[in-house]
């Protein structure tokens, strides 16, 4: 299959005639129209500073049903135990930047670029991107975030600086997807991490059925941390 590349109009090839890595197309921009675009089409951008923006569609992807999830007991415990506190778009900036330096300092790179943080924080703005956050000690300890169309979430990215924040924010996360009758959780590739939590890989054709059928439903757009949320959101869930 060839690798396209995406001119000034906002659109996609079709997501199966990606190469068989997954990847679709080069090129383009990182506007919101277009990511979203890109996201309704079961499609996301993954690059590296100092490349064109590339566009993938992987095949299997790796995706979560907020009613699977498995969650240990030591990881019920913790949540249990009030050691984090956890709020919702109160912190996005510094969760993606977290999530960036996180990636950047293991010695592996990140795609994290300062053009992603600062596209994505145009979404968060628009009320399209979201973060979760997990707090110790008035401090930021994990987080992660991702983007919402209809009833599907598309994670990016998440971060720790003490054990245990990050997942028990993913726990909060599904938790609250599936208080909202979410479909998906897209966690686009696979991932031991993910996999402990109930996540498995389906097919490009099954996914792209699916998220066909969830965006169809209202956007949960705007910030997810009003007050009445938040009020639940810190409730324990076990």
């Amino acid at each position: 299959m060839p690798v396209f590349l995406l001119s000034d109009d906002i659109s996609f090839p079709s997501p199966e005639m990606s190469m068989e890595d997954g990847l679709l197309a080069i090129g383009g921009d990182l506007n919101p129209d277009r990511l979203l675009c890109a996201y309704r089409c079961g499609i996301f951008p993954w690059y590296c500073e100092g490349q064109p923006i590339l566009w993938w569609s992987p095949n299997p992807r790796l995706v979560l049903y907020p009613n699977e999830m498995r969650v240990s007991g030591s990881m019920k415990k913790i949540i249990r135990q009030n050691r984090f506190r956890f709020t919702m778009d109160q912190a996005f900036e510094q969760v993606i930047s977290e999530c960036a330096g996180s990636r950047a300092g293991s010695g592996d790179g990140t795609w994290i670029t300062d053009e992603m943080i600062r596209a994505y924080c145009r979404l968060h703005k628009a009320g399209y991107a979201h973060s979760v956050e997990a707090w110790y000690m008035n401090s930021l300890a994990g987080g992660l975030y991702g983007v919402s169309l209809g009833r599907c979430f598309f994670g990016e990215s998440m971060f720790t600086r003490v054990s245990n924040a990050s997942k028990a924010a993913f726990v909060k996360l599904v938790e609250y997807l599936k208080s909202r009758s979410f479909d998906l959780i897209d966690c686009q590739v696979t991932t031991g991490h993910l996999k402990s939590f109930g996540a498995r890989e389906i097919s490009r054709v099954r996914f792209l059925e699916i998220l066909r059928e969830s965006v169809r439903y209202a956007d949960l757009i705007g910030t997810w941390g009003d007050a009445g949320e938040q009020a639940g959101f810190y409730d324990s869930l076990f």
